[in-house]
């Protein structure tokens, strides 16, 4: 099934994201590579694909996994944590209508 991992930054998050994201980006490809990962990005805090020193709000990622149990236990493993980035995340089931 597929879950939703919703993430929310703490404010001024960015230099903390830029040192963590190889390792965030590691596990996202991994997902990728195993055919699990749906979707995966960051919220820009301005209306804009690059925000600059606007930096992010937050993260998405829409991925396969076998319980909700094991898609929590991967996000909480995410680097962005150990790096303080995220403020809150949220896991739920998500289902897949379209397209």
């Amino acid at each position: 099934m597929f879950y939703a991992i919703i993430s929310e930054d703490v404010e001024n998050s960015l230099e903390n994201r830029l040192k963590a994201r190889p390792d965030h980006l590691a596990r996202l490809v991994a997902l990728k590579e195993s055919g699990r990962l749906l979707v995966a990005g960051p919220h820009p805090a301005t209306d804009s694909e690059d925000p600059g020193q606007a930096g992010f709000t937050g993260s998405l990622v829409i991925a396969e996994f076998d319980s909700l149990e094991e898609a929590q236990t991967w996000a909480d493993e995410d680097p962005y944590i150990e790096a303080g980035v995220y403020a809150k995340v949220v896991v739920k089931p998500y289902k897949k209508v379209l397209p």
